[in-house]
C-alpha cells in the first residue's frame, strides 16, 4: 500500500471513532500504539504471514513504526481499522483488521506464531464481525484468501462463513501469484 493523508474530507465512508476498544470471546482487541512497537516484528516476520499476507516482509522496526503511521491513516480515512489482539488490553498477540472495501466488509487477521493453536483468530474474527454487525450496520462481512491456506480455511469454517460463489480475486503481491476465494457471513 501506498502512504495516503489522514484528511477526510473526500472519503466516502465516515470516519472510524478514534479509539475502538472491543472485548468478547476471552479476547480484548484494542487499539496499536507506540508500546506495541517492540512485539509487532516478532508477531509479524515470520514466513507464513510472509506468504498468505499482503505484510511487508522483512518486519522490522521499522516495518513496525510504517504500520502503526498506516493503521491510523486507515482509520482517520474511514477505510480500515487495524486493532491489536490480546488476552486482556496488555501484549499483543496479534492483529485483526476491518476494512471497507467495494467487496464488501472485509476482516482480515495475523496472528503471531507463539500464539496459534489457541482459536484467538476465530474469536477474533467473531468481535470484529460483532462490531460491524452492530456498530457500523453491515448486512455481510466477508473473508478473502487463498484456498490452499488451510489454516484460514478452518477459521472461515469454524467461524460460520460460507464460500461464496464469486469470481476468484487474482493478482500477484511481492512476487507471488495468488487466487482469493471470497467467503461471506450474513447478519444474524
Amino acid at each position: 500500500m501506498t502512504s495516503s493523508s489522514a484528511d477526510t474530507s473526500a472519503s466516502p465512508h465516515p470516519a472510524f471513532p478514534e479509539h475502538i476498544r472491543l472485548m468478547g470471546e476471552g479476547l480484548v482487541l484494542r487499539d496499536w500504539d507506540e508500546t506495541d512497537l517492540g512485539a509487532m516484528p516478532d508477531l509479524f516476520d515470520h514466513p507464513d504471514i510472509a506468504h498468505w499476507t499482503p505484510i511487508v516482509s522483512p518486519f522490522d522496526a521499522e516495518a513496525a513504526r510504517a504500520r502503526l503511521t498506516k493503521a491510523r491513516e486507515l482509520r482517520a480515512a474511514g477505510i480500515a481499522v487495524l486493532l491489536a489482539i490480546t488476552h486482556d488490553g496488555g501484549a499483543p498477540l496479534g492483529e485483526v483488521m476491518l476494512r471497507r472495501s467495494p467487496e464488501g466488509t472485509e476482516i482480515g487477521y495475523a496472528v503471531g506464531p507463539a500464539h496459534r493453536g489457541q482459536g484467538i483468530a476465530a474469536r477474533a474474527v467473531r468481535v470484529m464481525a460483532a462490531y460491524a454487525f452492530g456498530e457500523l450496520g453491515a448486512h455481510q462481512v466477508i473473508l478473502e484468501l487463498e484456498a490452499e491456506n488451510t489454516s484460514s480455511v478452518a477459521v472461515a469454517t469454524k467461524t460460520g462463513f460460507r464460500l461464496l460463489d464469486i469470481p476468484l480475486i487474482e493478482g500477484e503481491e511481492k512476487g507471488r501469484a495468488f487466487a482469493l476465494q471470497t467467503w461471506g457471513l450474513d447478519r444474524p
